[in-house]
């Protein structure tokens, strides 16, 4: 096992050069970039060019010059002085070829220096580092709140399939599936944060504003309540899927040769179920769970932050990507891009201790 860690280990660095590669290329090509929006808010009279590069004064153009560049400059570039956009170009670093671009951040990354945010002007290292918490908050309390209550409930629907409790359940759990996140999350709102009825829990934020007070168990206390609401949101409609895979996946597994052996020989059905059943259903459960983190940590509570006002790495790659913010959309894909690496690594070694008959170094 430890040889086919090594090589695990050793793949990430090509797969993180090429994800790094596609995603700068695609970038780098793409219209509507960091300089064609502040040409654009300059031409539109929302900001002065200055103001784009220092944030306020004058371009000191007269309206003649910027009639004799009309006619000259390229529409995208109308009424600007050339020295401007040649200044813009260098202030975000388009002034050099692209390979010498990407090259150079190339070398960056091998520093863990992901350069300096365009538009906020802080490292992106700071700006990730600040927002992980949030994420990683919201993303693991969610999938261990979804985990530690789906598999128990596949595993009951599984030995009552067909009862009254089956379906029920179906149904509470796909009613909850049917809603969407953020419209749970509005309604939890207006139900328990205040709006028209109780208020129960805070509306706004991962800590009161006085947490750093507080004793370390008041703080523990005041972290969960401000999370309760969000991660309600996210929950409730991650059950269904989760449940019916883990039934089906027992299901399947409970109606094969070797279950009717064991039950042959007498052995309790807790026995049955625990001992030769789990192993085996649970594996294509593990195999999904390093998508499902990934996916919940930082693409599925964007809105989620947004409602709740939570500063996290979904919101910060939304706001990235609008503003075509390069450095944090290539900080924020390869921080992505290893931790779901990571997480592959970490469901093939659970893979081998759920069931030790699975060996993958003979398999290569």
């Amino acid at each position: 096992m430890g040889k086919y860690v090594l090589r695990r280990l050793l793949l990430i660095i090509p797969t993180l050069f090429g994800v790094i590669l596609i995603n700068f290329t695609i970038v780098q090509f793409a219209p509507g970039g960091p300089i064609e929006q502040i040409i654009a808010k300059a031409t539109m009279g929302q900001m002065s060019t200055t103001s784009a590069i220092s944030g306020g004064g004058d371009t000191g153009m007269s309206s003649q010059a910027m009639e004799q560049n009309a006619a000259t400059q390229n529409p995208a570039t109308y009424g600007l002085d050339p020295e401007l956009i040649a200044d813009l170009e260098k202030q975000f670093g388009f002034d050099k070829p692209v390979h010498e671009r990407f090259l150079s951040m190339l070398k960056n990354y091998l520093r863990l220096d992901f350069g300096t945010s365009y538009f906020q002007d802080r490292p992106v290292v700071e700006l990730v580092v600040e927002r992980m918490p949030v994420s990683i908050s919201l993303g693991l309390w969610s999938l261990l709140l979804i985990y530690g209550i789906s598999i128990p409930l596949g595993i009951a629907k599984s030995t009552r399939d067909g009862t009254r409790f089956d379906f029920w359940t179906s149904t509470v759990i796909f009613v909850g599936y049917a809603i969407p996140g953020f419209i749970l999350a509005i309604l939890l709102i207006v139900v328990f944060a205040g709006g028209n009825y109780f208020d129960l829990f805070p509306l706004r934020g991962l800590h009161a504003e006085n947490a750093s007070e507080l004793p370390l168990w008041d703080w523990w206390v005041d972290y969960f309540w401000h999370l309760a609401l969000p991660i309600a949101s996210l929950t409730i409609g991650g059950f269904a899927t989760l449940t019916m895979l883990t039934k089906n996946s027992f299901l399947e597994e409970i109606s094969k040769q070797f279950v009717l052996t064991a039950q042959a020989k007498g052995l309790t059905e807790r026995r049955v179920l625990y001992g030769h059943v789990f192993r085996n259903a649970m594996l294509i459960i593990i195999a999904g769970f390093p998508a499902a983190f990934v996916g919940i940590l930082f693409t599925g509570s964007v809105l989620i932050e947004v409602i709740f006002s939570l500063d996290g790495m979904g919101l910060l790659s939304y706001e990235a990507l609008l503003k075509r913010d390069y450095p944090i959309l290539f900080g924020t894909v390869f921080c992505f891009t290893l931790i779901g690496l990571v997480m592959h690594l970490v469901g093939d070694i659970v893979y081998t201790l759920v069931d030790p008959r699975i060996d993958f170094e003979s398999r290569e």
